[in-house]
């Protein structure tokens, strides 16, 4: 059992699709991460949509999520999300 000062660490892959490429949310994701406390790394993709993977709370997570959704111009139409393996030690917050 987790007391209250326990958080649970996850990690999630997500692809994001809509307008997403030049609007600024590669910026914005990586100004919400270090906001709340978010590490992993954000890349354009060929096909105009964006990969992400973050680690963090799942609560934190879903905070950066909609501060990348309230930016102008930005429309996720469509997010593809997974668990995955953690990365122990990550620092920081990347973008391609």
């Amino acid at each position: 059992m987790f007391n209250r000062h326990d958080v649970m660490m996850i990690r999630r892959h997500i692809a994001f699709y809509g307008w997403v490429q030049g609007v600024g949310f590669r910026y914005r994701a990586r100004h919400a991460a270090a906001l709340y406390g978010c590490t992993g790394w954000c890349r354009n993709e060929r096909d105009g949509s964006v990969t992400m993977e973050i680690q963090g709370t799942d609560e934190n997570i879903d905070r950066v999520i909609l501060a990348m959704e309230r930016g102008t111009y930005v429309r996720i139409e469509n997010m593809d999300s997974r668990r995955i393996p953690l990365i122990e030690g990550e620092q920081g917050f990347k973008t391609d």
